[in-house]
């Protein structure tokens, strides 16, 4: 064997060894298995299993189609039935935190800026505006602080559609939830 194709295969497997640590996702939701979960190779019964995450364990979901989601749990990645999965901080959810006393309607306006402390391009919506996607609109992931204006108040998710962990912001935050900083693809004001 040459040498380079040693040098090349050594670290290969030094990668392999430490591939479990670094394979966790900084992005994708946080959520929890509900149940022990069986991964697979593709959205479907008809894949081949890849893999386990043990039931209660803190996963990322990195993303979803209809009934399948793409999980993360550290060591194992692969995709799961949609039905074991909850989002949220916590394994009991909530998919929204959502304040009793939310103010909405109007008049006013919550800007979401890509930089912490209002800073940056902003994103200003008033009450009855939805972005169901911001991806179509260039703005996926890019936002960092929220500031709110008036009587409003706003639903703020990292899916698309409103999908995936979702926050009801209330007030101004110079940097939003550790959840939803970069994280943002969804917003509903009201």
């Amino acid at each position: 064997m040459k040498p380079f194709a040693r040098l090349v295969l050594a670290f290969s497997f030094a990668l392999s060894l430490l591939s479990p640590a670094l394979g966790y996702s900084e992005t994708g939701s946080h959520g929890w298995a509900r149940v022990d979960l069986t991964l697979r190779n593709g959205p479907g019964v008809a894949y081949d299993v890849t893999g386990s995450i043990a039931e209660n364990s803190a996963i990322r979901i990195l993303r979803c189609q209809v009934n399948w989601c793409v999980v993360d749990g550290g060591a194992e990645r692969g995709w799961t039935s949609r039905e074991y999965l909850d989002f949220g901080k916590t394994p009991e959810g909530p998919l929204f935190d959502i304040s009793p006393d939310y103010p909405q309607g109007g008049p006013g306006s919550v800007c979401f800026y890509e930089g912490t402390n209002y800073t940056g391009f902003a994103l200003c919506a008033e009450s009855g505006q939805v972005f169901n996607d911001l991806a179509l609109y260039g703005y996926d992931n890019r936002f960092s602080s929220v500031e709110v204006i008036g009587n409003v108040s706003a639903a703020a998710c990292r899916d698309r559609s409103f999908q995936s962990y979702c926050e009801r912001i209330i007030e101004s935050q110079p940097v939003l939830d550790e959840y939803l900083v970069n994280n943002l693809s969804s917003i509903r004001v009201y």
